[in-house]
């Protein structure tokens, strides 16, 4: 397959801000069933999908259809998955230049159990964990360095996450870290984050406390913000997104919406995000339009299927 190559001229205001996803593209293998298997137990499945996937690629796209001019550094293999989510990249206008085809290693999946509108995930990470900091050429950091903002997220190898990071940080441009699937982080990684976007469970294991209640997150929060100086937001899932305002803790509620799969709420969200930062809009206005746009994500089937348009928020 002929791929294209992209070039970008700032030349006008007219032209829209630059931003860079550093992650996973994966196959999601989607199983839908009544309930999970115990331990050694088979049961019947009601179908299965192959869509395209890997949080790294659902951000880009998410990002795509809203209007940003996104770049997408990653890995795939040479078989027909990655062809596949290279022709999905492209289908939806996201610049492919810097996703590598390797040779002899597969293209990462994640095998997807969808029950009663919920799901749990295993992934696969396959010619991902190839994007080590050796992968990131001069290239790539003169990308970076050109962007307005760089999001990343933690199914590449973490040596990688830090090395963008650094770069982003050298060049000042806005960095989010999406820091899923959940790990623990260091200090040193984390200071060089400008907007950290845990859900619940993640959040807790960076805290390294958990929390039942409004009052147990806002003081959470408040530690988090005296030791890290950057904008911590927390989603919340069907109750919206959190974040400190001059102390206070503000909720974002969500759309009430009806469900169909929770998959992509998370990555559309953090897509959203960057495309708020990018046009300078205020926390309270990012977070709001994030929020709205993750609602819309989880009223479809798949991850990147359901990602909402511009368009579709009117």
């Amino acid at each position: 397959m002929e791929r294209p190559v992209y070039y970008y001229l700032k030349t006008g205001d007219e032209l829209k801000k630059r931003i860079v996803v550093v992650g996973s593209l994966n196959m999601d293998i989607i199983i839908s069933t009544n309930r999970l298997p115990q331990i050694g137990e088979t049961i019947l499945g009601n179908e299965v999908n192959y869509l395209p996937g890997g949080k790294g690629a659902n951000q880009a796209v998410s990002i795509a259809r809203l209007n940003g001019d996104v770049s997408m550094i990653g890995a795939v293999g040479q078989d027909e998955f990655g062809k596949s989510l290279l022709e999905q990249m492209e289908k939806n206008q996201v610049n492919t230049t810097f996703i590598e085809q390797v040779q002899d290693v597969k293209t990462g999946i994640a095998d997807i159990f969808h029950v009663n509108h919920d799901n749990c995930i295993v992934v696969v990470p396959g010619a991902n964990f190839t994007l080590t900091p050796e992968k990131i050429t001069s290239e790539i950091e003169q990308l970076i360095s050109e962007a307005d903002v760089l999001l990343t997220q933690l199914e590449i190898p973490l040596d990688t996450v830090e090395k963008v990071l650094k770069i982003a940080n050298k060049y000042n441009v806005k960095t989010i870290l999406n820091p899923a699937p959940a790990q623990t982080l260091s200090a040193e990684l984390l200071k060089l984050v400008d907007y950290l976007t845990p859900n619940e469970t993640e959040f807790a294991l960076l805290a390294e406390h958990s929390f039942t209640t409004n009052a147990e997150l806002t003081e959470l929060m408040k530690t988090w913000g005296d030791t890290y100086n950057q904008t911590l937001i927390v989603t919340l899932g069907e109750q919206g997104s959190a974040y400190l305002q001059d102390g206070e803790l503000v909720i974002t509620p969500a759309e009430k919406v009806k469900v169909v799969d929770t998959t992509g709420a998370g990555d559309s969200f953090n897509g959203a995000l960057a495309v708020g930062i990018a046009e300078e809009k205020s926390l309270s206005e990012m977070v709001e339009f994030a929020t709205r746009v993750a609602a819309r994500a989880v009223t479809k089937f798949g991850a990147q299927d359901g990602m909402p348009y511009a368009a579709d928020l009117d």
